[in-house]
C-alpha cells in the first residue's frame, strides 16, 4: 500500500475525466482509450489509477510527468504531491490542458514545451517521474534526473506493446526495475524513439 492510497483512489473516483475529453465524452466513464488529437490519447482511467498508485506519490514530492496529454493525469497527480513539473511537445495539447487544471484550482503545476525524453534538467532532481509515451529503453536523462529514493513509471518497449516498469533508485544511486503490467502507449518522438 502506498502513502496515499486511499486518498487517491477517492480523488480518481469523483475526477470527471469527461472534462479532459473534447470528443467522446458520453462515453468518458468506459474504462478504454480515446483520441484527444495530434495522434495523442487519452489512457483508459484504470490505468491511469493504476500507474498512479504504483508511483506512490507524497505531500512533499516534486513529480516529473512526460506528456501532458489531455492533462487528466497530471490531474489526479496534482492534489497529492508538492509540485508536478510536466512536459509535452504538442502546444495546443498543453495549453488546453493547463486551462483545464486552472478551472479544477490546480496551482501546483509547472509546464515546459519541449521533447519530454530530455526531462526537465533545470528543475531536476525529481522524487518521482511519471512517464506517459513508450521508450525503446529507459533515458539515461530521467535517470540522471531521479532523486535517491526516487521511483520511476515508464513503458519501454517497440510500438506493439510495452512492458509499463517501475524504476527504483536507492540512496546509493543504485537502480532497480520490475514490470508492473503490459501495455500499448504512443511511442516517444526522438533518441528513445
Amino acid at each position: 500500500m502506498g502513502r496515499q492510497d486511499e486518498q487517491i483512489r477517492r480523488h480518481f473516483q469523483d475526477l470527471d475525466r469527461s472534462l479532459f475529453m473534447e470528443d467522446h465524452q458520453e462515453q468518458a466513464s468506459v474504462d478504454a482509450a480515446f483520441p484527444i488529437g495530434h495522434g495523442q490519447t487519452i489512457s483508459q482511467p484504470s490505468l491511469v489509477l493504476q500507474m498512479t498508485l504504483a508511483l506512490d506519490p507524497g505531500p512533499e514530492d516534486r513529480v516529473l510527468e512526460i506528456g501532458t496529454g489531455s492533462g487528466y493525469q497530471t490531474a489526479l497527480l496534482a492534489p497529492f504531491v508538492r509540485e508536478v513539473c510536466t512536459v509535452e511537445r504538442i502546444g495546443e495539447l498543453q495549453e488546453k490542458a493547463r486551462k483545464r487544471l486552472k478551472e479544477l484550482g490546480m496551482d501546483n503545476v509547472r509546464y515546459l514545451e519541449g521533447d519530454g525524453s530530455l526531462g526537465w534538467p533545470q528543475m531536476a532532481p525529481f522524487d518521482r517521474i511519471m512517464v506517459t509515451a513508450a521508450a525503446s529503453r529507459i533515458p539515461d536523462v530521467l535517470i540522471e534526473q531521479l532523486a535517491p529514493s526516487g521511483k520511476m513509471v515508464i513503458p519501454v518497449g517497440p510500438p506493439s506493446g510495452q512492458e509499463l516498469l517501475l524504476v527504483v533508485k536507492d540512496r546509493q544511486g543504485s537502480i532497480s526495475q520490475s514490470v508492473i503490467t503490459y501495455v500499448r502507449f504512443v511511442p516517444f518522438v526522438g533518441e528513445y524513439q
